[in-house]
C-alpha cells in the first residue's frame, strides 16, 4: 500500500515522502497514529504542491542570506570599551555586543547566535569575526575594538 508520511518516521522517511509499505502495517500504525496518509491521486497532487513550495522557500531563502552576505561583507563595526591599568580591557566583547553594534551602526538585525565568535574578544586592535547566515552561506565583517 502506497502512504505519504506526515511526519519522519524512523528507517522509513521523511515528511512527504511517498513509500510502499505492508498493508497492515498502514492500517495498524501509520494511518490510526496519523502518521501518514493513503496515497490517493488528490493527496499525491497535494504534497508534491507543498513539496514544491517548501523547495521556493528554502530558494528564496537562500537567496536573501546571499544579499545580506553581500551586505555584510563591507561592514566595518566599531566598538568602543572602557580600559583598565596596564591596557587591559574591562570585561570583554561577545557576540551579543557585536549585534547590538552592528545594529546602532548600520541598521541592520543580525541575531547574536549567527556569530561564530570562538571566544569573547579580550584586547584591542581590528578583528575578523566569521558569521553563518545560512547552513550554506556564511560571510565575514570586521570588528575594531578601541579605548573609550
Amino acid at each position: 500500500m502506497k502512504v505519504i508520511l506526515q511526519q519522519e518516521v524512523k528507517k522509513l522517511g521523511k515528511k512527504g515522502d511517498i513509500i510502499e509499505v505492508s498493508e497492515g502495517y498502514a492500517r495498524n500504525y501509520l494511518l490510526p497514529q496519523k502518521l501518514a496518509i493513503a496515497a490517493t491521486a488528490n493527496n499525491v497532487n497535494n504534497a508534491n504542491l507543498q513539496k514544491a513550495a517548501e523547495e521556493r522557500k528554502k530558494e528564496r531563502a537562500l537567496d536573501e542570506a546571499k544579499l545580506l552576505a553581500a551586505q555584510m561583507a563591507k561592514i566595518v563595526v566599531t566598538i568602543p570599551v572602557k580600559m583598565g591599568e596596564g591596557g587591559r580591557l574591562f570585561g570583554s566583547v561577545t557576540a551579543k555586543d557585536i549585534a547590538e553594534a552592528v545594529a546602532q551602526e548600520h541598521k541592520l538585525d543580525l541575531d547574536k547566535r549567527k556569530i561564530e565568535l570562538k571566544d569573547a574578544i579580550k584586547s584591542l586592535g581590528t578583528f575578523t569575526v566569521p558569521i553563518k547566515l545560512h547552513p550554506e552561506v556564511s560571510t565575514e565583517i570586521q570588528v575594531i575594538i578601541k579605548a573609550d
